[in-house]
């Protein structure tokens, strides 16, 4: 495999004559990352078009196009900042400042294996949605995907949330992290670089709390622990991707892909109740812009359906396991990341 960005950095800085080092120490990044994320989150609640109240739910229309505008100028800015450091203070050519933020090159076959690695993860829920659901018939015909996106709430979960949360809590973020000195340890970019994005979801419980005044602490306060853990594996695994494949649309689809799944179903039977709990960062079992009524109704179906579910779900995860570190080879790795089996 070619080298790695990462690679070089450590032939910088291990005395190479000639060669600047990176001059990011570990705590510039950080303190850059919080700012940065402070730059994402703060603006919802300066703004009264943006902050949530009694009377004024963060899912309102006029919310969502005010904190979309929000959010694309802050992580406009947050990459523009970056990409000066990486290009001038840290002397960077322009196609290696690309290459680090995972903006370029683009190769579809590394995205499209990335996102059928994340399928495979949800091959139960896929299958009770396009068999047992039978969604298969509104997929084909392109209704989900119009219904969808025909909604402000739609185009924000899969669209302007996606792309800019993995622009700013992969691209920026491990960027800044990746020219460090000394050299952060590549689990360290994977498992901690991902608690920025956990903790920009925390702001959900004072929404909550604003929103359901009626709801005890308690509950409000494990929910959003939930929620915080949940953001925080997520941001696990799109790192881990990120690093290995060096590719930012890889993250964003597997996002988008993310939100429209929610947490797999992990008991009970299927077909008639829905299940509660959200993947990257809404408490539904999808962030789906769906009519209730779709679902009103709904017999409980056999038995054998449920454990068919559960069968496909094992599987996956099985398949998942076994083809997690071929499906994100990338010649475009920012990091040499291997993973030795005993024995």
């Amino acid at each position: 495999m070619a080298p790695t960005l990462y690679n070089r950095f450590s032939g910088m800085i291990s005395g190479k004559e000639g060669v600047k080092a990176p001059f990011l120490s570990s705590l510039s990044a950080a303190a850059l990352s919080i700012a940065f994320t402070a730059l994402y989150v703060l603006p919802f609640y300066l703004s009264p078009t943006t902050r949530p109240s009694l009377i004024l739910s963060r899912d309102a229309p006029s919310v969502i196009r005010a904190r979309i505008r929000f959010v694309i100028i802050s992580t406009f800015i947050s990459t523009v900042i970056t990409s000066y450091i990486l290009s001038t203070c840290a002397d960077e050519s322009l196609p290696s400042t690309m290459h680090a933020l995972g903006i370029y090159p683009i190769h579809p076959i590394t995205v499209g294996k990335s996102v059928l690695l994340t399928a495979l993860l949800f091959a139960g829920p896929l299958f009770e949605k396009a068999i047992i659901e039978s969604g298969w018939r509104r997929w084909i015909k392109g209704k989900d995907i119009h219904e969808t996106l025909s909604s402000w709430i739609g185009w924000r979960n899969f669209v302007a949330g996606p792309i800019t949360e993995e622009v700013l809590f992969r691209s920026v973020i491990i960027s800044l992290h990746t020219h460090t000195r000394p050299l952060l340890p590549v689990t360290t970019l994977i498992f901690l670089t991902p608690l920025y994005f956990g903790i920009a979801h925390i702001h959900h419980f004072y929404e909550f709390t604003l929103t359901h005044p009626y709801t005890p602490l308690l509950p409000a306060l494990v929910r959003s622990l939930i929620q915080l853990a949940y953001t925080t594996v997520f941001g696990w695994y799109a790192s881990f991707v990120f690093v290995r494949t060096g590719s930012l649309w890889a993250v964003v689809l597997i996002h988008s892909l993310c939100n429209w799944m929610g947490l797999p179903r992990i008991w009970g039977r299927v077909g008639g109740v829905e299940v509660q709990g959200g993947v990257v960062g809404g408490p539904t079992r999808g962030k789906e812009d769906v009519n209730a009524a779709r679902y009103h109704g709904r017999q409980r179906l056999g038995i054998v359906w449920t454990m068919a579910y559960y069968f496909v779900l094992i599987t996956g995860a099985i398949a998942w396991w076994e083809t997690v570190w071929p499906l994100t080879e990338s010649q475009n790795a920012l990091a040499e990341l291997r993973f030795r089996k005993g024995g």
